[in-house]
Formats: C-alpha cells, structure tokens, sequence
C-alpha cells in the first residue's frame, strides 16, 4: 500500500529524545510507522483494529509501568 509522505502525522507525545510513531490515516485503515526510520517497515490496520488498540492503549492495557 502505498502511503504519501504528506499524510503522515507525528504523536502529540513525540519529543527529541524519544522513539516516535507517526501515523497516515487512510481510508478504511491506518498505517503507523518510525519516525526515525521512515523508509523502514509500516504497520496497516483496519480502521476498526486501529481504534479497538487505540482504545486498549488509553485503558492503560499495555502500560508495563504498571506491570
């Protein structure tokens, strides 16, 4: 799939010193990948996995603070 480089949006919870996602919302899907390599590999989700795992992420379901 290919992804323009102008949809790409960088986290709110980006900073320099930080491994960043950056993320282009597509039609049916969002593509999600390292701001730091981004030539690299990107991950595509179905609009519908994309706001389940949003969701979960906001739940704190995957903080490993807290594991």
């Amino acid at each position: 799939m290919h992804v323009s480089p102008t949809t790409w949006r960088k986290s709110s919870h980006s900073g320099p010193e930080y491994n960043c996602v950056e993320a282009a919302f597509l039609p049916g899907a969002v593509a999600l990948r390292d701001s730091r390599d981004p030539d690299g590999p990107k991950l595509v989700l179905a609009s519908t996995a994309w706001h389940s795992l949003n969701a979960d992420i906001k739940a704190g379901r995957y903080d490993l603070r807290r594991a």
